[in-house]
């Protein structure tokens, strides 16, 4: 069954890993956070390390085997590691990168992603900043 041109199963088995992925990022990073001394955020720290391991294994051993159905990788990969942290994604492209010796793209990927992804994040306080201002002024 396709839906627009993707396969319903495969939709369906991402959406799966991600609500997973999702929930045990949110609950291991509290407890984490929780047991850690002071504002560092330790819980996200190691939520990343810990997805960037997790994706760099099941990637390398997924696509180097064939016990593994594409709908079962994209579950565990695009899934449950995308929920879990997206850093991992960004890990694992910027590693593949270096791998093929491109370094020139590697290093603009991840500057431009860190760069970027803070201006992103400063333009989004500015428009909350906004939107709360407008919400009091009413």
């Amino acid at each position: 069954m396709s839906m627009n041109g993707f396969d319903a199963k495969l939709l369906g088995m991402i959406a799966l890993g991600s609500a997973t992925g999702g929930v045990a990022r949110f609950v291991l990073g509290s407890v984490i956070q929780a047991r850690s001394a002071g504002a560092f955020p330790t819980g996200t720290l190691l939520i990343n390390i810990s997805g960037s391991l997790l994706l760099g294994f099941l990637m390398r051993y997924t696509l180097g085997s064939t016990s593994v159905s594409p709908e079962v990788r994209a579950m565990l990969t695009t899934g449950f590691c995308g929920g879990y942290t997206t850093f991992s994604t960004f890990s694992y492209e910027t590693l593949t990168l270096i791998e093929d010796g491109d370094w020139r793209r590697a290093g603009g990927y991840a500057t431009a992603s860190v760069v970027l992804a803070l201006l992103g994040t400063l333009g989004g306080f500015a428009l909350a900043r906004a939107a709360l201002d407008a919400r009091r002024a009413l």
